[in-house]
């Protein structure tokens, strides 16, 4: 089960049989850090995105637009680069990116949830819980895109190998 899960630049080994490591692997070494890498980045973009939405739409537009597209956005970058630098698979595109919107949008429906639990039933503090959730849902993100996403079996190395 193990391997059926692997990213392709885990799997490829001197025999070459998958694609080779992205920069952002052989600069880091281990995934769970170039996955945390690309979210920063992918987060810190999305900052930008709603600012600047927001400045493009102006007072005309309730500002949920501009999350809305920024969000549109952000989803697709945040796929190429998962999907390039962090779990480098080929093939089935539409299915990967439909798997990458469940797994996403599974951790808006997680942080949400989780996050009112804590402060609505546990009266825990709003920001300490929203950190604390935030890690667990990044922590779910990753096995999600690594084992629903960018799920690739055995075949898949040798197949892409051969063709």
């Amino acid at each position: 089960m193990k391997a059926n899960a692997r990213p392709a630049a885990a799997d490829s080994g001197a025999a070459g049989d998958g694609p080779a490591e992205g920069l952002l692997l052989r600069m880091v070494r281990r995934q769970e850090v170039a996955f945390a890498m690309v979210g920063a980045c992918n987060t810190l973009l999305g900052i930008g995105l709603t600012v600047a939405w927001l400045a493009v739409l102006g007072d005309a537009w309730p500002p949920a637009v501009a999350v809305v597209l920024a969000y549109a956005v952000g989803i697709v970058v945040a796929f190429v680069l998962h999907r390039t630098l962090v779990f480098r698979v080929r093939g089935r595109l539409l299915r990967d990116f439909a798997g990458f919107v469940v797994v996403n949008s599974g951790g808006l429906l997680m942080n949400t949830v989780l996050l009112s639990l804590a402060v609505s039933v546990l009266h825990l503090p709003r920001i300490p819980s929203a950190v604390v959730v935030m890690g667990l849902v990044a922590v779910a993100s990753f096995f999600g895109h690594r084992y629903i996403s960018f799920r690739r079996g055995p075949e898949a190395g040798s197949a892409s190998a051969a063709g």
